[in-house]
């Protein structure tokens, strides 16, 4: 099948957000531009790394002195746009900077089909203009448009269950069997 390619340059939103319940929820990054929307699912612990490695790039880039332009975002607490129809599941995610447009890359490839989970070696890259290969959304974000996607991926992943006071794991609301209490519940 021949390779999708999901290009946002830039996005009105682009923003992480859930469906379902806490214990069991999709996890997506959206983008969209006009009528135009794309979801692509991915791990909690992909939106995590994702916000965490963007918040540091951000802060290398002010101690560098790149200066964000002056627009405001705001704070997005939307859901996200609906009908979520999931494009593809992501595999790899990427960061990177465009220096000459002030421009932070986002990029998310769906997982091959052959493919067993493992990491892209930097001199392996994939050509982006093959006809065959992963999906790709691609997104280019100025840098207060990526703070925002940042706090809000944050306010998304804290959302979640809470964790058991004494081992840290999830809490399902009827509590759950904790080893720190020799299996006996917590509730």
């Amino acid at each position: 099948m021949p390779r999708r390619r999901y290009v946002y340059d830039p996005p009105e939103r682009f923003v992480a957000g859930t469906v379902g319940q806490p214990g069991d929820r999709t996890f997506f990054l959206q983008a969209r531009d006009g009528g135009r929307v794309t979801s692509v699912v991915l791990e909690k612990v992909q939106v995590a790394v994702l916000a965490d490695r963007l918040n540091r790039l951000l802060d290398e880039l002010e101690q560098r002195g790149v200066t964000a332009p002056a627009e405001a975002e705001t704070n997005d607490v939307e859901p996200l746009d609906e009908p979520v129809v999931e494009a593809f599941r992501a595999g790899t995610l990427t960061l990177g900077w465009d220096g000459p447009s002030d421009r932070i890359l986002v990029e998310a490839r769906a997982r091959g089909e052959d493919e067993e989970e493992e990491a892209i070696e930097p001199d392996e890259a994939l050509d982006d203009e093959a006809e065959d290969g992963p999906d790709i959304l691609r997104v280019r974000l100025s840098t207060p448009a990526a703070r925002a996607f940042v706090e809000r991926a944050v306010r998304v992943i804290a959302s979640g269950r809470p964790p058991c006071p004494l081992c840290g794991q999830p809490l399902d609301p009827q509590g759950h069997i904790c080893p720190r209490r020799n299996g006996h519940y917590v509730n």
